[in-house]
């Protein structure tokens, strides 16, 4: 009598495949999301950092410039901190992405990544969910740097709402493009301290090679070479002409080909090494 159903049962568990890739990443992406907010101490350093750094290099630079409210050197008529903000929502992101491929290789050696390859799932659901709550927590970042930027330190640039808006968004895209860097690291790394030790060494360069804290004019002649071809350069500066009301149309298209671009290469690398974790 009990053999009908149990053939039945088997049958059934045998026909079943999991979920779609959409729900896969759905349900991924809250489960990290979830572990976030229930680390209180993980959610005060996240978003504290990017407010130090904020307040760090106002002060610092901005007083080479007569204060956050003095005009930049090479940027005339822009006060430092509407000079300044812009950039820290880009550098923001990029540090951001960093973390997740720190927070990767921690799930690869703890055992979780090992659970999640049991399952019916496809392997990238799991790298596109993890960069998916880390960009969650990277907006609200972003907007916390915002609040006191403009609270705290008179951030009232010439683009209004709609610029600092469009500033946010492209901020998010470059840092979640050029994550996908940091996440195929953690694929084929998948150790802590050489992954820390590689991904700080590409952290610097892409966040002080650049003009996020000081102009291309003000910048030694080798370092502005160096800067014009920094990716991340063309994110800040498409972000400043955002919200400083100026044409950025050239720009931030640029900015956001080469992130999409730099994606697209590094989800396939990414995947690739995932597949090989054993």
């Amino acid at each position: 009598m009990t053999t009908a159903p149990a053939t039945a049962s088997a049958t059934s568990t045998a026909l079943w495949r999991g979920s779609g890739t959409a729900t896969q990443i759905l349900v991924l992406t809250l489960r990290s999301l979830r572990a976030l907010v229930l680390d209180p101490r993980l959610i005060m350093a996240s978003l504290l950092s990017p407010l130090l750094m904020l307040l760090l290099f106002s002060q610092l630079f901005g007083g080479l410039f007569g204060g956050a409210a003095g005009t930049a050197a090479g940027a005339p008529g822009v006060r430092y901190v509407d000079f300044l903000v812009p950039a820290i929502l880009v550098t923001t992101a990029v540090q951001a992405a960093f973390t997740t491929g720190l927070g990767l290789v921690h799930e690869m050696t703890n055992g979780i990544v090992t659970r999640f390859r049991t399952l019916p799932i496809w392997p990238g659901s799991v790298l596109l969910a993890r960069s998916l709550a880390d960009m969650t927590r990277t907006a609200v970042q972003l907007l916390l740097v915002l609040l006191v930027a403009t609270l705290v330190l008179g951030f009232r640039p010439d683009g209004g709402i709609a610029g600092v808006a469009a500033a946010w968004a492209l901020a998010l895209t470059v840092g979640g493009g050029l994550g996908w860097i940091f996440i195929a690291l953690a694929c084929w790394l998948r150790g802590p301290e050489l992954m820390q030790s590689v991904a700080g060494l590409a952290t610097f360069p892409l966040i002080f090679a650049s003009t996020a804290f000081v102009p291309a004019a003000a910048l030694p002649g080798w370092l502005r070479a160096v800067a014009h071809a920094n990716p991340v350069t063309y994110g800040i500066e498409a972000a400043r002409d955002l919200t400083l009301g100026r044409p950025a149309g050239a720009a931030a298209l640029a900015a956001v080909a080469i992130s999409l671009t730099v994606a697209a290469v590094c989800v396939l690398l990414a995947i690739r090494g995932f597949q090989r974790i054993r």
